[in-house]
């Protein structure tokens, strides 16, 4: 059974694309490092510079920056930094999926032209 590929998008097509996943993968990301100041303040004690500072510190694999006074901060220090990789390489393979998606369909394009 022979299968035929679609024709590869514009690049205005993947451009839109690309960006669009920017957009959101960005917001999501910010929207994450907010979430993690609002529980470094609250539950770390510390003032909003430091706190955006660990979250964003934490978020982008870093580590964190300040000694934690409470167990509890330490808790949600600890939550916050596991999530932080799933959340991190998550919006990776979500902004950069349509590169990927463009190489493999180009490939797969120029693999069913050469049969």
């Amino acid at each position: 059974m022979e299968h035929k590929s679609q024709p590869l998008a514009s690049l205005t097509t993947f451009y839109t694309r690309v960006g669009k996943n920017l957009l959101i993968g960005g917001s999501i990301l910010i929207l994450y490092v907010v979430i993690g100041a609002i529980g470094y303040h609250v539950c770390g004690r510390l003032d909003w510079v430091e706190s955006i500072y660990n979250a964003a510190m934490i978020a982008s694999g870093m580590g964190p920056v300040d000694p934690l006074p409470t167990d509890g901060a330490k808790i949600f220090a600890s939550a916050y930094a596991v999530v932080s990789g799933v959340i991190f390489i998550g919006m990776f393979g979500y902004i950069a999926s349509p590169i990927f998606h463009r190489i493999f369909h180009k490939l797969n394009i120029e693999t069913n032209d050469e049969a």
